[in-house]
Formats: structure tokens, sequence, C-alpha cells
């Protein structure tokens, strides 16, 4: 009766071990991108979307967006991500 109300309450029963271990994971994806973001040609399509933001930035009223130079800079990442990161998944 009591694991029950547990149930209702919390929705598991409390276990600390297994909430101690899942904050120790970190999640390899993250610092594979920050990696592949300084890769020669991620750098590139970085500094083209900085330059688009700064243009689009200093005009008052403009119909352009940096859409396109966004999606380059992550595919360009994604692209060097996709290569090494499932070599580290066990």
């Amino acid at each position: 009766m009591v694991f029950e109300e547990k149930m209702i309450m919390n929705g598991e029963p409390e276990d600390e071990e297994e909430e101690e271990e899942e904050e120790d994971l970190v999640d390899p994806i993250e610092s594979m991108r920050q990696k592949c973001e300084e890769a020669e040609h991620c750098v590139h399509t970085r500094e083209l979307l900085e330059e688009c933001e700064t243009r689009v930035g200093s005009r008052s009223s403009t119909m352009e967006d940096c859409t396109e130079e966004l999606f380059d800079f992550l595919h360009a990442r994604d692209h060097c991500v996709a290569h090494k990161l499932f070599h580290s998944v066990k």
C-alpha cells in the first residue's frame, strides 16, 4: 500500500543512486558540436552567418533574414558531427 502511494505521489519509487548517475552523464554530441564548430569549414560558414546578422541588424527595415546562412552553418556542423558521433556511442 505504501509503494502504491509513492507511485501516485511521485510517479516512480525513490532511487537516489539512479538520479545521481543520470546527473553525471554528458551528451557526447555537445562536445563534438563545439569541436566541429572550430573546424575550418564551419568557421567559414559561421563568419558568413555573423556577417549577415550584422548586416541585417544594422538596418531598421529589411526583408532580408539570415536563414540560408544559418542552415549552411548547421549543415556544415552536423555533417562534421555525423562522421564522428557514432564511433563514440556504445
